[in-house]
């Protein structure tokens, strides 16, 4: 009998090549139980520095480590057998010189396993990007929000509306022209998205843009509804974990005060081996 051929991981040239084809589904994953509850229906999963806030209680993104980065994304590469793995840049990595950013790059890539790199900005970052692509490393890139510039932009605002579409629109471009794969379109105007989509040749991936883009990506814990207060408007709850967890810890509670729990069926008698 014959057996079939190993799945082949994605590759940054398998996500180049989708698009205007079948959407791109991406989500973030930070550890390896998570990637692999994602790995079987995402393309591309990314190992977002969005990881400080979710899992480390950080303020923003500003406080995230390389090491931090190195230790979710070697984590999240034990998880993965078929979607791509990027892995983010995180801030003060990159932003030096070109040469700063392809070293850090390199680092992310020997030391994780990914696929590809994610780094914010625009046309500003067009160089750096062209100098990371044109050494072998590809390079996912993030326009319009940048979380990672938040203090510069004045907060977590829609950027591109109004006279400010041009700029976003020539980040776009840029990105492009440098050799970035794909580009994530994070909190802009849908009709800007569409625009930017139908007007570049890598794929699009929105976050907060248009359902016209050539994927989407979301944070996993925000779209698993893990989180009580934190609600943005662009992302849709599919499931209410945070409740369900809460509900399961407080019943658990319960059951331990009123000694219910562990029962009989949970302990282990003296005749029987001690297996799970």
């Amino acid at each position: 009998m014959s057996q079939s051929a190993p799945q082949r991981s994605l590759t940054a040239s398998d996500i180049r090549a989708r698009k205007g084809a079948d959407p791109l589904v991406c989500l973030t994953a930070y550890t390896t139980p998570v990637a692999q509850l994602a790995d079987a229906d995402c393309d591309l999963v990314l190992v977002g520095d969005s990881v400080g806030m979710v899992l480390h209680g950080l303020p923003s993104t500003l406080g995230v480590t390389m090491e931090m980065m190195v230790l979710h994304g070697r984590a999240v590469a034990r998880g993965l057998s078929r979607a791509l793995m990027v892995v983010d840049m995180p801030f003060g990595s990159y932003e030096e010189s070109p040469a700063q950013a392809f070293r850090n790059a390199a680092h992310l890539m020997a030391e994780t396993g990914a696929g590809a790199i994610k780094l914010e900005g625009g046309a500003h970052m067009e160089e750096t990007v062209r100098f990371i692509v044109d050494r072998g490393i590809p390079v996912m890139a993030h326009i319009g929000l940048t979380p990672q510039a938040v203090n510069a932009l004045g907060g977590y605002k829609v950027q591109g509306r109004g006279a400010d579409a041009d700029r976003i629109l020539e980040d776009a471009r840029a990105v492009t022209r440098a050799g970035a794969f794909s580009v994530v379109l994070e909190k802009v105007p849908a009709a800007l998205a569409d625009q930017i989509t139908a007007g570049i040749d890598i794929p699009t991936v929105g976050i907060g843009a248009s359902s016209g883009c050539d994927g989407q990506i979301l944070v996993i814990d925000d779209m698993l509804g893990l989180f009580d207060a934190f609600k943005p408007k662009f992302v849709k709850r599919y499931g209410d974990l945070a409740s369900d967890a809460r509900t399961a810890i407080r019943t658990y509670a319960q059951e331990v005060r009123a000694r219910s729990f562990p029962a009989p069926e949970h302990v282990f008698s003296q005749e029987e081996p001690g297996t799970c």
